[in-house]
């Protein structure tokens, strides 16, 4: 989708003279540079964009439904807005027609304005900065929380009850507490939510998440690497043994925090692997290619940082079950996936790039034979922020809430 384009040479509106370079009668405000006109309990504020439709909802959604009806509008907190996934929301969410954030938490940058942290999305009607617990949850539906990884549980456990909650940390991830408690350090504390929490692997799990009251959001890395794997396991195509998985990710994947080892003097001109023993996200993908098999599956995973702000891409070398062809695993990924918007299997021998996905909710697939015989190798590539994090996210609140999940998410890649 397009977006409203703002700025330019643009004549003044009816009923506004213009005075040294302003508009006489409006309230007009500097903000990072520009002047924009705000309104008195919003900060840098000029139009909001909704490209995709004519007017904003006017009504707004009641929770004793079981679904949003045209026309009603959602009200959405974003806690943790000043990271990328936060920004990324924020973005995603200018082309929603339904959902509209009146709530917009970070700690260390409480009372300012979000356009003072992110200058691109001047353009959005947005609430200032609060610290999280001066916020005011009387007039939210819905929730994205995208919090650090060990921060959310005791949060969202004191969130009020009848909130939706999709959260993008690893908190809520790994159904098992005691193996929580071994990859993260510390103890599960709010074990109880853990019961109720569904994994948020949309085109797996379509089913539980619409019912779902709470979604864990999956890592970047296990979005790659289940979508693919996960059909190909349940239809005993593959052999659950040495199944080895490479994967790269751009630099925005380790968060926006200021971190030595991702100083661009550290990772310019090079490429480098980390967390080789032990990625926490390892138990979040054994867990769901365990789930598929119904048995144990043990994996070899090895992440790697990449000079580039954007994208992933997983590559996975499996051992073909007996008798299976290459042709018989990409047939089948054909199939499953024949029906969905947001996973698309390649022709031919067409390789998926990270460049053709950034900036979208797509996961680009294909399937190779190896040059050893009986095995294969498998690609998938996303943009890690959109698909392997906010885009996902949008697409389960959306189901959550009884909408399309395409909806406000038919951003096109950006290439070049």
């Amino acid at each position: 989708m397009g977006s409203t384009a703002l700025g330019g040479a643009a004549p003044a509106r009816a009923g506004l003279a213009q005075k040294n370079g302003a508009l006489v009668g409006s309230s007009f405000k500097p903000c990072s540079g520009f002047m924009l006109k705000t309104s008195p309990k919003l900060g840098c504020s000029w139009h909001r964009v909704r490209a995709s439709i004519a007017s904003s909802p006017q009504k707004q959604y009641s929770p004793k439904t079981s679904a949003v009806q045209s026309g009603e509008e959602v009200r959405i907190a974003v806690l943790g807005a000043s990271g990328y996934t936060g920004a990324e929301i924020v973005r995603l969410l200018a082309n929603h027609p339904q959902f509209r954030i009146t709530v917009m938490t970070a700690d260390r940058k409480a009372g300012q304005q979000f356009c003072s942290v992110f200058p691109h999305l001047i353009t959005q009607d947005l609430p200032n900065l609060v610290a999280v617990k001066d916020a005011d949850f009387s007039k939210v539906d819905a929730v994205f929380c995208c919090l650090p990884h060990g921060t959310t549980q005791e949060i969202i456990r004191d969130l009020p009850q009848q909130l939706k909650i999709v959260d993008l940390s690893a908190d809520f991830r790994l159904r098992d507490i005691n193996e929580y408690a071994e990859w993260y350090g510390h103890a599960h504390r709010a074990p109880e939510l853990q019961e109720e929490a569904v994994y948020g692997l949309t085109e797996v799990l379509r089913d539980e998440i619409r019912n779902a009251r709470l979604v864990a959001n999956p890592g970047c890395y296990p979005t790659s690497i289940q979508l693919p794997l996960v059909p190909l396991i349940k239809a005993k195509l593959i052999k659950l043994s040495n199944i080895i998985i490479d994967a790269k990710s751009g630099v925005t994947g380790a968060g926006r925090g200021a971190k030595e080892a991702n100083l661009y003097t550290e990772i310019a001109e090079g490429i480098h692997a980390y967390g080789i023993k032990g990625h926490r996200h390892v138990p979040e993908v054994e867990q769901g290619l365990s789930d598929a098999a119904e048995s144990k599956v043990t994996i070899s995973f090895t992440p790697n940082l990449i000079c580039m702000k954007r994208g992933m891409q997983s590559t996975m070398f499996v051992e073909m079950a007996p008798g299976v062809t290459v042709s018989d695993l990409y047939e089948h990924l054909k199939s499953t996936y024949e029906g969905e918007e947001f996973v698309k299997l390649l022709n031919g021998s067409n390789v998926p790039h990270t460049r053709h996905v950034v900036g979208s909710n797509y996961c680009f697939m294909n399937v190779f034979e190896d040059r050893i015989p009986g095995r294969a190798i498998i690609i998938s590539v996303i943009d890690n922020l959109v698909k392997g994090a906010s885009g996902q996210a949008v697409q389960n609140l959306n189901l959550m809430m009884g909408l399309p999940e395409n909806t406000g998410l038919q951003y096109q890649p950006l290439f070049p």
